[in-house]
């Protein structure tokens, strides 16, 4: 028998059980479907993390106060506040592989605007911050050096706050109250959305640190720094002189361990990558127990088939048929049922993707290495499990399969 006659013999065969050839399918159907769809979501987060990432900046490094010792306890990171302006005005002067070093003071105030008040994020920094940040001035201006210098009561606020304050109202000019103390709106930035997961840089208060420092919390400390490398290369460098710089400031010895800590971008951007990379991988592995319990099912009623056909393939064996040729036709079968289910689950899939992205908002990314590892995992399915019952098949007795009833 030639593949042609093959597979049309294996097409009659599953016409005339549409049914039960359907319900077979199913599994495959399924399996395949949620592969795709589980790995979509998987690569959507992946995406969307770095995205977030992207918005936040690129090139950077965090520095922290470290942790102190308490009888060999490390406490969290932060809770020894350490760094402060002198630092700030070292790693300037001496970190050649930096081009941008900002601080960055932050906490949750309330925001007053005639009798609206919302809690937001306050962040004290400097103009520099808003290129490291990728922020971009929708109106007005951002503030200056000089007005970090003047300790001046200026702020730039998200469109998220004028959304929740303001209204219609334009804030240009505008007076607010951040806690007790009044400020004017200079400036208010685009849209940047949620970041990182965690943060809405669309609801925020920048203000100069100066002002941030004396006026709203009352503190001398600057609670974290950023800087930015000159180049991606000269992350190993940064990391060295900013140590130097700062181990000396803060007249560290040689036996005691660093007070602060230094992270870049990319290690945020690495272990996050990797939780989503598991999360895909988990996913789907678990879609995968989805096709092979399909392709148990696809073995089952191949076996079923082989019993109700015994008789049938004895009159083929009779009338010339090899055993290679009955292994062939039930492999066929097998493969039929396997792949026209994997074509219809990777459909189902891709529509499941955008529909989980469309009603839930849900960030998705079909990968057409999802769609052909699918594809190949249904293939795998029908030949292996289509093996066993098919090789049953041609092992058969032709002359007891004649004369089964």
């Amino acid at each position: 028998m030639i593949t042609g006659e093959l597979l049309q013999v294996s097409i009659d065969s599953l016409r005339a059980n549409k049914v039960r050839s359907f319900l077979t399918m199913l599994g495959i159907i399924i399996g395949v479907a949620a592969v795709i769809t589980m790995i979509s979501l998987g690569q959507g987060a992946k995406k969307s993390v770095a995205d977030s990432l992207q918005a936040l900046g690129t090139n950077l490094l965090y520095i922290r106060s470290g942790a102190p010792h308490t009888r060999h306890v490390h406490g969290a990171a932060g809770t020894l506040e350490r760094l402060d302006e002198k630092d700030l005005k070292r790693l300037r002067a001496e970190c050649t592989s930096v081009d941008h070093i900002v601080p960055e003071i932050r906490g949750s105030q309330q925001v007053i605007y005639g009798n609206l008040n919302w809690n937001t994020t306050v962040i004290g920094t400097s103009p520099e911050y808003f290129e490291l940040r990728n922020f971009k001035i929708a109106q007005g201006e951002k503030f200056t050096q000089k007005d970090v210098n003047a300790i001046k009561r200026v702020a730039v606020i998200g469109p998220q706050l004028v959304e929740n304050v303001f209204g219609d109202v334009n804030p240009l000019g505008k007076s607010i109250r951040i806690g007790r103390i009044r400020f004017e709106v200079i400036g208010v930035t685009q849209a940047k959305g949620i970041s990182g997961g965690w943060m809405d840089f669309d609801d925020i208060v920048l203000v100069p640190y100066t002002t941030a420092q004396k006026r709203i919390f009352g503190i001398t400390n600057i609670n974290r720094m950023i800087a930015r490398l000159k180049d991606e290369t000269m992350v190993s460098t940064a990391y060295l002189e900013i140590e130097k710089a700062l181990r000396e400031s803060h007249r560290l010895r040689p036996d005691q361990d660093n007070d602060f800590f230094i992270q870049s971008q990319s290690d945020f951007s690495e272990a996050r990558q990797e939780a989503t990379q598991t999360l895909t991988y988990l996913l789907a592995g678990v879609a995968l127990v989805s096709l092979i319990v399909g392709g148990i099912g696809i073995m089952n009623i191949m076996l079923v088939s082989v019993t109700e056909r015994t008789r049938e393939i004895g009159v083929r064996m009779a009338v010339g048929a090899r055993r290679k040729d009955i292994l062939m036709q039930f492999v066929m079968e097998s493969l039929s049922l396997s792949l026209l289910g994997g074509i219809i689950g990777i459909f189902v899939g891709m529509g499941g993707s955008y529909a989980l992205a469309e009603f839930f908002g849900w960030n998705t990314l079909i990968a057409p290495g999802a769609v052909i590892l699918s594809f190949f995992f249904a293939f795998a399915v029908g030949i292996f499990f289509g093996i066993y019952p098919a090789r049953k098949a041609s092992l058969l007795n032709p002359i007891e399969a004649l004369r089964y009833e």
